[in-house]
């Protein structure tokens, strides 16, 4: 498995690199298809933001779905280690769902296996909207980033299960019930709700 850990503006020591490679052994014994792991660190240069200013994002390439987890917290170590438990879940959960369907155990509801997500995802929203209303506003908004992916025609709960490993509150793909694109997206609870684009 290869780590690349990079820094946004930020210069990453050697100890850190070999830090992220002992935290991340442990995720090898949920898959042993990960390809590479990308380990990005970004410093929130707000004061007030002092408690969140490191954040750590962990992106996992796997032959399938991307598999990503991000936490800030007031040092890169504790953010490394809350964002590394979140990404340790999913893939326990993904490892979970293959053995439901090779009839081990009886499947969970998708409400059951996200409930745990639903609080983390809530207080990261929290943690940004904090972030967003603290900087001040000084025109229109502009698009910072952009990403492309490919699209692999899925069914709904497909989408939803990429959607919970990729740990976004939505997922656009193109369904192959309906044969047009669409969003899944979390409502507030354990609702999902989908957006179709139809001609």
């Amino acid at each position: 498995m290869e780590i690349v850990v990079r820094g946004r503006n930020v210069e990453v020591p050697d100890h850190y690199r070999q830090h992220v490679a002992e935290k991340l052994a442990r995720i090898e014994r949920y898959d042993d298809h990960i390809v590479r792991v990308d380990v990005e660190l970004q410093h929130e240069k707000n004061p007030r933001q002092a408690e969140i200013c490191q954040r750590v994002e962990i992106t996992c390439r796997v032959r399938g779905p991307v598999v990503r987890a991000e936490a800030c917290a007031a040092d890169f170590y504790k953010a490394l280690d809350i964002a590394g438990e979140r990404l340790e879940r999913k893939f326990r959960q993904a490892a979970d769902r293959r053995r439901v369907h090779h009839g081990r155990h009886t499947p969970t509801s998708v409400a059951a296996a996200t409930g745990a997500l639903a609080d983390t995802v809530l207080a990261d929203a929290r943690s940004a909207l904090a972030v967003a209303e603290s900087e001040p506003d000084d025109g229109p908004a502009l698009v910072v980033r952009e990403k492309e992916h490919p699209a692999k025609p899925m069914n709904m709960e497909q989408a939803l299960f990429e959607m919970e490993l990729v740990g976004h509150d939505f997922y656009l793909f193109a369904d192959v019930d309906r044969g047009c694109p669409s969003v899944v997206y979390r409502r507030k609870g354990y609702d999902y709700g989908v957006i179709r684009l139809v001609e």
